[in-house]
Parts: C-alpha cells; sequence; structure tokens
C-alpha cells in the first residue's frame, strides 16, 4: 500500500516517497530553491501550486491485488476490457467528428507554414457528477493512485491529494519533463505511439526529432553554450498496453539559473504542445474548447536542499474538478496524419487507464 490518509490530511506519494504534514503551500515557483522537500504541480495553463511537506519517507510497494489493503477498499484483479468502465460514462470535450475537424485544420495550419505538428488533444468527464464510491478524499485518490500503480505502473506516477489547493491528481506518466542535479538538468520527451514495437510510422520519428530539437532550444535558454547534447534518440520504450519513441535530452544550467527560470524557459512541455511552440499553443487554443488543467502539465517533487528533483508530463493523469473526475488523452499531428489515426491513438492510450481505474471503488 502506498498511503494511509486520513479523510483530510493533504498527501502526495510522488517519485516513490510518500509526503505528509502538508507545512506550508505557495505559487511561488523560486520557494523550490530555498530548503525542504515540496510536491509541485503544474497546470497545462501555467497555475503553479508548490506543496512543503515537513515529512518524508520511502513509498511500499503497491499491494498486488488493488484494494487489498486500505483506503478504497476490496476487489482483486479482473479483466481489464470487462472492468473498463461503459463508453456513456464518459463524454468527451470533443467528438470524432470534430476532432476529425481539428486534424484537417491542424494539417491546413501546416500547409501554409505556421506550424510543424501540433498536439491536440480532449478531455473525457465522468457522466456524473460525485462517481459511485468517489467521496473526493485523500483515501479516495489514493486508492485511484494505487489502482494505476498496480495496474499501469508507470516510471514518473504521481498522487496529490491537497484539499486547500483543490487538487486531487492521481498520474501514471510515463514522461519525465525536467530532472535536476545540481546544474546537470535533463528531459526525456515521448513522441509516437505504437501498439507493437514494429508499429511505428515515418511521421512517428518525424514527431521526436521535431519536438527534440524544441527541447533542445528550450534548455539552450538557460544552460551553458556547448552543453546540449542528445545521447539517445528515437529509443522505443515499453509501457504496458502500448510503446513510445524516446529521445534525451542533456544540458549544465548556468550558475544564476534557479527553478523558476528553468520551468520558465521549457514549459509547456513541448512534446504535448507542438512546433513551433508559441504557433502551436495559438491553434491549441483555437481548437480545444476546454482548458487542460493539470493535463499535459507537470507534477513532481524538489529536494530544494540539494538541488535536486524530477517532473514528469502529466499524461495518462485522472483529476478531479467540478464534482467529476477527468481524463485526458491526445496526440501529435503532422501532414501525415489521418484523422481515423490520431483519434484511434488517443483511443489507446485512454483505453487500459480506463480499465484499470474502473478496478479501484473510486470509478466504479
Amino acid at each position: 500500500m502506498l498511503a494511509q490518509p486520513t479523510d483530510d490530511a493533504p498527501v502526495a506519494v510522488v517519485g516513490g516517497r510518500v509526503f505528509t504534514d502538508l507545512a506550508d503551500v505557495t505559487d511561488d515557483l523560486s520557494a523550490l530553491d530555498s530548503a525542504g522537500w515540496w510536491v509541485v504541480v503544474l497546470t497545462f495553463e501555467g497555475r503553479a501550486t508548490c506543496a512543503r511537506f515537513r515529512h518524508v519517507r520511502p513509498a511500499q510497494r503497491p499491494s498486488a491485488a488493488v484494494g487489498s489493503a486500505g483506503a478504497g477498499g476490496g476487489g482483486g484483479r479482473t479483466d481489464p476490457e470487462r472492468a473498463m468502465a461503459a463508453p456513456s460514462a464518459w463524454s468527451s470535450s470533443i467528438d470524432r467528428h470534430a476532432f476529425g475537424n481539428g486534424v484537417a485544420a491542424i494539417r491546413m495550419a501546416i500547409l501554409a507554414g505556421d506550424v510543424y505538428q501540433v498536439n491536440l488533444c480532449r478531455v473525457l468527464t465522468s457522466a456524473t457528477h460525485q462517481p459511485p464510491g468517489t467521496d473526493a478524499t485523500g483515501a479516495g485518490v489514493v486508492a485511484l493512485g494505487e489502482a494505476l500503480a498496480s495496474g499501469n505502473p508507470a516510471p514518473h506516477a504521481a498522487t496529490v491529494w491537497l484539499p486547500s489547493a483543490a487538487l486531487a491528481i492521481a498520474s501514471a506518466s510515463p514522461e519525465l519533463f525536467l530532472r535536476r542535479n545540481g546544474r546537470a538538468v535533463a528531459s526525456r520527451p515521448i513522441k509516437g505511439t505504437a501498439a507493437a514495437p514494429a508499429g511505428f510510422l515515418a511521421k512517428d520519428r518525424a514527431e521526436n526529432v521535431m519536438i527534440v530539437d524544441l527541447v533542445r532550444n528550450d534548455l539552450g535558454r538557460v544552460c551553458e553554450y556547448g552543453s546540449i547534447r542528445v545521447p539517445t534518440l528515437c529509443e522505443v520504450e515499453s509501457h504496458p498496453g502500448l510503446h513510445h519513441l524516446v529521445s534525451t535530452v542533456e544540458g549544465t544550467l548556468r550558475p544564476d539559473i534557479g527553478w523558476a527560470e528553468l520551468v520558465d524557459a521549457t514549459f509547456p512541455p513541448g512534446s504535448v504542445v507542438g512546433a513551433p511552440k508559441l504557433a502551436a499553443l495559438g491553434v491549441i487554443r483555437e481548437l480545444e474548447p476546454v482548458a487542460r488543467g493539470p493535463y499535459c502539465g507537470s507534477i513532481g517533487w524538489v529536494d530544494a536542499d540539494r538541488k535536486q528533483g524530477e517532473l514528469n508530463v502529466a499524461i495518462r493523469t485522472f483529476w478531479m474538478a467540478d464534482g467529476c473526475w477527468h481524463l485526458g488523452t491526445g496526440g501529435g499531428v503532422t501532414w501525415d496524419s489521418t484523422a481515423d489515426g490520431e483519434w484511434e491513438e488517443t483511443e489507446l492510450k485512454a483505453r487500459r487507464l480506463l480499465a484499470v481505474a474502473g478496478r479501484s471503488t473510486v470509478l466504479t
């Protein structure tokens, strides 16, 4: 089990650690260069929440059967497709027809030379307020986090319950946005998704290379000249139910750069925006009818005393807002994209998560 919170006590499970006993909360990213252990949540729109906790301990290994101990209650493993909530249980911010129109609009923007690629996303929302079994407590959020950790393990998973900041989040993110160790900084953008390791298309590699170039430029704004390098490009990385192309970009921060400057230079993560970044953000604002919120933002931890930390790209992420659970899904659109292909990629990314979450009493 990951943690045993009381109903209203703030708790976070991030970076393999359990954070408890909240000390203070601020939206000032420069606080991350002060002292103590911090949990960080950045929404895609740029709202920052930095929470300092007094107590930090290693998280125990998640239970093999979801809910076998503590928060969330019983229920063992079941077949994912049978456990998945019915399609009618979730609505989409963009239906298939509108999504296809969005893909077409992005392709026209590419033809006009305005952009090279744009990440088009939709937000799935549970059909009812306060879904059965959900009482928006720390125990409920941690139960969902446990379900994801057991059924969809991810290297940059995060669970955050911070009621004073209206944050209830469970993320199964496979993607590293920023890792900092002193002045050494790295990013591992994911671009390219396939159901099988041999299923990648030429457009997947093109997407990845374009975003690597964007990340190199972003880090170059705050790193020493000549320090940017790409030790790995388009490696195949396997995750439950799908496979990704992942690259690594590294650099050395200038001595005057802190967390606030680093995030300002690189946020939002390029892999969930597109290229060029500012132009792609403009297209996203035109095509996406709802805010992404925590989805495509970032969640992570910072040890200010040691100048270390990791922030994920908050994909594969559930969050609660307005009494409903939400889940975002999307993908990068290039000139070679098709409406059907891009829609199916968003379905692939969401399908397993809904199945896994369906095993938790939180979403069933």
